[in-house]
């Protein structure tokens, strides 16, 4: 891997995601269903609850993304000395932090009967032995989050994303064993925790292997604590607020509900994560233009509409094809008994249609620095998120907490609109106009359609639902492509070749 050249090593590493992308919905689409008749409904809530918590705690401070600036720099400057020394201070921060998590996590076991007082009491028993592995494995996994950035500043991008494809091979081919073998839900959780451990030790490995960093522990510098702690500070706050809307939901739910909403949710979550990782992965092909148009300070209007034209073109398939089709689809993936998970998704993922096609005014924040009002709004958000999670969860158990997010997801994208207009001057009713006019019809349409379908036609079982997904593909892509202007179905063809080719 040393041989290969830094542009080679970018396009195999973006191949690489798209490829890991590939995995995680496949996996995620064949493994849940097995999983759930495995260990059971209940159990799979026990499962997604404890995932929740421990991933509510353990999240890298936005230090992730200062390791990467930092060494980057040092590394261009070929100052690997300031490099080691910047690293050594990082590290420290996290075994300081990782201290104060394992407090807290100690301190939540002791409460977990009465913070989770809908669980049963055979239910609260499992899951705090699956709770202990978890939270164990995080604390030990913490101080470690590092070694991605430190992969990326080397630009050892093969080696960063075969270690994370190899994690999930691992992950499948362990889980495939222990599901035949008829293992439970304790086996699933260790079988994580040791997926992970290992993949830590390959990156130590390629890091050893391929690059000259080294850590002084006893390096002390001031300043640059203060610099680096400057620099993550907001995306620390947005980060922590993103995080906090999904994965302290399972936790209200186990307070004012119990496991069966819980494992329901999930679902939903597990749709709404495929939606976000499909459009971040594609996100990423626009990032240096929108970087580069602001370096040189033009207008990024041109860019953001028509860009928002494709990701709205492609997010829409995802969004309103399930709301065409989605019950269908949870019946035949999971079964009846979480046909509510069908209107919990819908709740979260449509306002990722007003959302995730401003990818492109999102990125233009971060790189005019004005994350400060980004974080204030994404505050708001998870505080409304948070406040009406207990009381509609409590009311209306995994719906409630639906409608919760759905309203919070809006006012993010209100506020998002807002600091676009007012701190960057940017034409966001104009941008709604010409993205948006046409091809909300198409949805409208659509739906309204499939509806009727739905209502009046008899097609079930698997080949109905081919029947159907085929035929809303054929009048999706028609109905598109009759809105669509010529030069945004080029941007869009160009945008791949280049993405495979360049």
């Amino acid at each position: 891997m040393r041989l290969v050249s830094p542009s080679q090593q970018i396009k195999v590493g973006a191949l690489m995601s798209y490829f890991a992308l590939g995995i995680n919905i496949l996996t995620g689409l064949i493994y849940t269903p097995w999983m759930i008749n495995s260990i059971g409904r209940e159990n799979y809530g026990l499962f997604t609850l404890a995932m929740s918590v421990i991933s509510l705690f353990v999240f890298d401070f936005g230090l992730s993304s200062a390791v990467s600036r930092f060494l980057s720099k040092y590394l261009a400057e070929g100052r690997q000395d300031k490099a080691n020394n910047c690293l050594s201070i990082v590290v420290k921060l996290y075994f300081i932090i990782d201290a104060f998590f394992f407090i807290a996590l100690t301190s939540i076991f002791f409460f977990i009967s009465n913070i989770y007082a809908e669980l049963t009491p055979e239910e609260i028993e499992k899951f705090k032995v699956i709770y202990v592995v978890a939270a164990a494995f995080s604390v030990v996994s913490f101080p470690f989050i590092p070694l991605n950035g430190i992969l990326t500043a080397n630009e050892q991008f093969i080696s960063l994303k075969v270690c994370d494809v190899l994690h999930k091979l691992i992950v499948v081919g362990a889980m495939t064993l222990c599901l035949m073998m008829g293992k439970g839900l304790y086996a699933l959780v260790i079988v994580n925790a040791v997926a992970g451990i290992l993949t830590i030790l390959m990156k130590i490995w390629c890091i050893s292997k391929f690059t000259q960093t080294k850590v002084n522990i006893r390096y002390k510098d001031k300043a640059q604590l203060y610099e680096i702690a400057r620099f993550s500070g907001w995306t620390t706050i947005v980060s922590l607020c993103q995080r906090m809307v999904f994965t302290i939901a399972p936790t209200i739910l186990g307070m004012v509900s119990g496991s069966t909403a819980i494992a329901i949710f999930g679902i939903a979550v597990s749709i709404e994560s495929y939606i976000y990782f499909f459009a971040n992965a594609l996100n990423g092909l626009f990032l240096p233009r929108v970087a580069q148009l602001a370096s040189r300070e033009e207008d990024i209007m041109p860019l953001m509409n028509r860009i928002g034209k494709i990701q709205l073109t492609i997010i829409g398939a995802v969004v309103v094809g399930f709301i065409c089709l989605g019950s269908d689809f949870i019946h035949l993936w999971v079964g009846d008994s979480f046909k509510d998970s069908f209107i919990c998704a819908v709740l979260v993922i449509v306002p990722t249609l007003f959302y995730l096609p401003q990818e492109i005014g999102i990125q233009a924040i971060l790189v005019k620095n004005e994350v400060k009002y980004q974080a204030i709004v994404w505050t708001v958000m998870a505080i409304l998120s948070l406040l009406l999670s207990f009381v509609l969860g409590k009311l209306w158990g995994a719906k409630g907490v639906s409608i919760s997010i759905c309203i919070a997801y809006s006012i993010r994208t209100f506020g998002l609109d807002v600091i676009l207009i007012k701190r960057l001057h940017l034409d966001i009713i104009y941008f709604f106009k010409v993205t948006y006019t046409r091809m909300i019809l198409v949805f409208i349409l659509l739906i309204a359609f499939f509806l009727i379908v739905n209502a009046f036609v008899s097609l079930a079982g698997m080949i109905g639902f081919i029947v159907k997904l085929c035929s809303f593909l054929l009048l999706y892509g028609g109905g598109i492509y009759l809105v669509l202007e010529r030069e945004d179905r080029q941007t869009m063809t160009n945008s791949f070749v280049t993405m495979f080719h360049k």
